[in-house]
């Protein structure tokens, strides 16, 4: 029996009858706990976990004043503190969403290494999220980064809220960290 399935079925049993200090079983002052009916929840259509589509990753950031766009292929992104976001859905039935985030710069390919080590630690210290570099074909390296969620049984709005709260915040810490080890000469004082 899985945790939820055993919480359900505590819920359902309602509370255990106890005797009263003195000595009266507190069914006859309550009513018999067993007779109750169990505590229902009523769930609103928020509450329901339900599948994940491109025009729910819309409504939230619509709801949340975030500015987004739809690309030509139907793929929503966005910037978040000038860095580029495409929010994806995989799988076969869309069931897997990916926010995947690139860094505002670009590296040298004579930085590759040193980019790849930084990748590597990050990737050893935190689970998410998972960085790594692509090399475009003009030699000029650029950082990316992802978390993939499996939404096979669906989401509710308060879980996806928190899902891409914290795909972005955690994304947005790697960027930080990579700005803080290379400043951006323009952005300091000659």
């Amino acid at each position: 029996m899985g945790f939820f399935s055993w919480v359900r079925r505590v819920v359902e049993a309602g509370p255990p009858a106890r005797e009263a200090t003195q000595g009266r079983p507190l069914a006859g002052l309550l009513g018999d706990p067993v007779r109750r009916a169990p505590l229902q929840r009523v769930e609103t259509p928020r509450d329901v976990p339900t599948p994940l589509t491109t025009e729910r990753l819309r409504a939230w950031f619509t709801h949340h004043g975030y500015t987004y766009f739809v690309d030509d292929e139907g793929d929503v992104g966005g910037l978040w503190r000038g860095r580029l976001f495409y929010f994806f859905l995989f799988g076969d039935h869309h069931e897997i969403l990916q926010v995947r985030g690139q860094w505002n710069r670009e590296f040298a390919i004579e930085r590759l290494t040193e980019v790849l080590e930084i990748c590597n630690e990050w990737n050893a210290d935190k689970i998410w999220p998972k960085a790594y570099v692509r090399v475009r074909d003009d030699g000029m390296v650029h950082l990316t980064c992802e978390v993939a969620t499996d939404l096979e049984h669906g989401v509710t709005d308060a879980q996806l809220g928190q899902l891409l709260h914290c795909a972005l915040s955690a994304s947005s810490l790697l960027f930080d960290t990579v700005d803080g080890l290379f400043p951006d000469p323009a952005a300091s004082a000659p």
